[in-house]
């Protein structure tokens, strides 16, 4: 059984190979999407208290508030950026192949480092894949990316970007997943898990649609929680990491947000809890892939 991070753990968070890449990640990383709303002092002190606890995958993107939550993090990361596992993400209207290029260049100015461990197309968009990805080929015989990935993928698209890019080159499928929201489970996630990507779970405890604890599903993770001495949080991103191909990327900016968040890793779920919580929160029928 688990202490609640924020009754002081000091235990670093759980870590394992992201996708193909031989590279150990937290299964539970830092997001930055909306960050730079919030205070800046705290979000940074969160994501270097994530860094402490081990959480060394941070993730942002060009598009958050305009490159701004790529500055906050190139300041959290500042003299530490050997201890990250760090991802950006180009937008597509600017996945070019020379657009890719540019649009790199900026992040990497922004996050004030010489390299990205994994660089994503955000969402497919009109630009052909083959340029996109001549342009992270390119990147990474010049050392500024490591690897590449894509983000909000279906299956179809995955096949389309496997074909281009070959076998086991693209790192991981980065896509909507909480909770109420499961649907990558009928064939997204068993299509990367068969072709050795990660799946990096956004939104993981729901955008601003967390269950609360009146509903009788919020109530099984209530009961859940209360027996491990954890939070429901804690308890729905032990059952959303699982898999062994899932990361998950909740956003904290306090520090007793990172710390409650670093908690789950190590939480051990049994087959009688996670069947309740399959069935409070069942997948639903397989349809389109969601996306925010």
């Amino acid at each position: 059984m688990l202490r609640n991070a924020t009754h002081g753990t000091r235990t670093s968070v759980r870590r394992r190979r992201f996708g193909p890449l031989q590279r150990e990640v937290s299964v539970i990383g830092q997001g930055t999407w909306y960050i730079e709303r919030d205070d800046q002092a705290s979000a940074t002190a969160a994501l270097r208290r994530g860094l402490d606890l081990g959480m060394n995958h941070i993730d942002t993107a060009e598009m958050y508030g305009a490159g701004a939550a790529e500055l906050m993090v190139g300041e959290a990361i500042a003299g530490r950026r050997d201890e990250v596992f760090l991802v950006t993400k180009v937008l597509p209207e600017h996945a070019s192949e020379q657009g890719t290029r540019i649009a790199c260049e900026r992040s990497l100015q922004r996050l004030k480092t010489d390299r990205l461990d994994c660089y994503i197309l955000h969402w497919r968009g009109p630009h052909p894949l083959e340029g996109t990805f001549a342009a992270f080929e390119g990147l990474r015989d010049e050392g500024k990316i490591l690897s590449y990935g894509v983000s909000n993928f279906d299956v179809p698209d995955l096949e389309d970007a496997v074909e281009i890019a070959g076998e086991g080159t693209i790192a991981c499928n980065q896509v909507l997943y909480h909770l109420q929201e499961r649907a990558i489970e009928h064939a997204v996630v068993p299509w990367c898990e068969q072709h050795g990507l990660a799946v990096t779970a956004y939104s993981p405890l729901g955008h601003g649609e967390f269950p609360s604890k009146h509903t009788p599903a919020g109530r099984v993770l209530a009961e859940i929680a209360e027996a491990h001495h954890a939070t429901p949080r804690q308890i729905a991103l032990a059952f959303l990491t699982l898999r062994p191909s899932v990361f998950a990327i909740p956003k904290a900016s306090s520090v007793a947000h990172v710390e409650e968040n670093a908690g789950a890793s190590r939480l051990l779920l049994s087959s009688a809890e996670i069947a309740r919580i399959d069935a409070a929160f069942p997948r639903g029928p397989r349809r389109a892939l969601p996306m925010l």
